[in-house]
């Protein structure tokens, strides 16, 4: 089930909120990261391809879904990928979001991220992307956990950050298609997705989409472009039906969990008995508080396609949120001996199963916790919730040693760092835990070191303002 990370950047220093999807975003606040298992499995099953392509290490190339109704995508921290949800909704075909990701692909190949540090003190330029790439590892889920950490420097808004020269979108546009090309897909997508944006040259800079500010584009560009690509023998390969497919389902999900619920049930009306519609009628009714209709809709789901685990945890997700936390577990159960390998569903699963308040479901929710942990280690809400089950199942090694991880990732440096002596007094010695709460300890003493450094130097530099001040006066 979708849900939503939310953080803010500021002048000096981050905050980073995390919570369930009911969260509401302030325009222009900062960014919503949102989370989902199947939606990350369709965009990674559509970009793999590329990145290979490319070269690229598979395992070392993150991708996001970015909570945002313009249409923009990004690289940035690295080898990251960043796809806005209004590009997902916006383009008519997965071969069109594909060519986007192999445009992305080739600023992350080509090196072209170097150049995003030039200008920006370095321990600023670490901290912020350290604090963004950890952002975007968390599971949302805990309304109640967040981070400040102290950075130096000004205040650096992710748009100029990420802004790209013609030079650079014009050699990005030609490996992106050879990367097509190598992996025997069409370009046709890329030029149709520019001719989605039409001529951003004649609108003015505010009201252009994000994409064209931080991608700057001219005709020969896109000429240059149109030459590369209609040259290509894929150029008029039929689109991949199963990647469709799974595309238009994604764009269901989104549909119905982001637009009004008016607006969905008029491009999905009632009578429509197609998977997609059914699908994104589900999520309207589910955001709407319509639970029982959303039950009913993704029952028809499970009963017609009854080895999607996507709808089983659709449907846990329906449950739990509705209060029905015991029945809940039947569903997420499902859906993880459907698909063992995603930690997100295993997640949900121990949730449910801590929530139901009942002892003889922890060892299960720890279970499935160790295993999501040990694949997704920088995840601050699955820690949380080991440290409620470990601490209800009177195991306070563990309790202390998830809580310092929790806590490390949530920016609570002094908490990490009270809990992790507590876990090396507990854990056995020279242990993977034990040595790993070593790390905490130090880890904890660095940040607070760096934090001190930079306050020191923001007040020096305070004080030299000051004295300019009195100089001119």
């Amino acid at each position: 089930m979708i849900k939503n990370i939310f953080f803010r950047l500021f002048v000096g220093y981050v905050i980073v909120n995390f919570t369930y999807s009911t969260l509401a975003v302030a325009q222009g606040a900062g960014i919503s990261i949102l989370r989902d298992a199947e939606i990350e499995q369709i965009i990674r099953e559509m970009s793999e391809p590329i990145f290979i392509a490319a070269e690229l290490e598979v395992d070392a190339v993150d991708t996001y879904l970015v909570n945002d109704s313009t249409i923009n995508a990004f690289v940035a921290g690295g080898q990251n990928v960043f796809l806005n949800s209004g590009l997902l909704l916006k383009a008519e075909t997965a071969n069109q979001v594909i060519g986007v990701i192999a445009h992305e692909t080739g600023h992350i190949a080509l090196g072209h991220l170097s150049r995003h540090s030039e200008g920006m003190g370095q321990f600023a330029t670490y901290s912020l992307m350290g604090v963004l790439l950890g952002a975007m590892a968390m599971a949302a889920g805990s309304a109640d956990a967040g981070m400040a950490l102290m950075m130096g420097g000004q205040h650096v808004g992710y748009r100029s950050l990420l802004k790209f020269t013609r030079t650079q979108e014009s050699s990005s546009d030609q490996v992106a298609a050879k990367y097509l090309d190598a992996t025997g897909q069409s370009g046709r997508g890329l030029i149709e997705f520019f001719e989605i944006l039409g001529d951003q040259e004649l609108v003015p800079e505010k009201y252009q989409d994000p994409y064209a500010s931080t991608h700057p584009m001219n005709s020969t560009r896109i000429e240059r472009l149109i030459d590369r690509v209609q040259e290509s023998p894929y150029y008029d390969t039929p689109l991949n039906p199963e990647i469709e497919a799974k595309f238009q389902l994604l764009q269901a999900k989104l549909f119905g969990y982001l637009k009004p619920f008016h607006a969905t049930m008029v491009r999905y009306p009632v009578g429509d008995d197609s998977i997609n519609a059914r699908y994104a009628r589900t999520f309207a009714y589910q955001q709407s508080d319509r639970f029982d209709q959303a039950l009913a809709e993704i029952e028809t789901l499970i009963n017609d396609y009854p080895e999607n685990p996507f709808f089983r945890e659709t449907k846990g997700q329906i449950l739990y949120e509705n209060g029905n936390v015991i029945e809940s577990i039947d569903a997420y159960r499902e859906a993880v001996v459907r698909l063992p390998d995603s930690n997100l569903l295993r997640m949900s699963l121990a949730q449910s199963l801590i929530s139901a308040d009942e002892d003889r479901f922890l060892d299960e929710a720890i279970e499935n916790l160790e295993i999501a942990l040990e694949q997704e280690p920088n995840n601050s809400f699955g820690w949380k919730q080991a440290s409620m089950a470990y601490h209800r199942n009177n195991d306070d090694a563990m309790t202390h040693y998830s809580t310092a991880q929790h806590f490390l990732l949530s920016g609570d440096v002094r908490g990490a760092m009270i809990n992790a002596k507590k876990a090396l007094d507990l854990l056995p010695k020279d242990s993977p835990k034990w040595i790993r709460a070593q790390d905490i300890l130090m880890a904890g003493q660095t940040g607070m070191d760096k934090r001190m450094s930079a306050e020191e130097e923001r007040r020096e530099q305070e004080q030299k303002e000051r004295q300019k001040e009195r100089n001119r006066s």
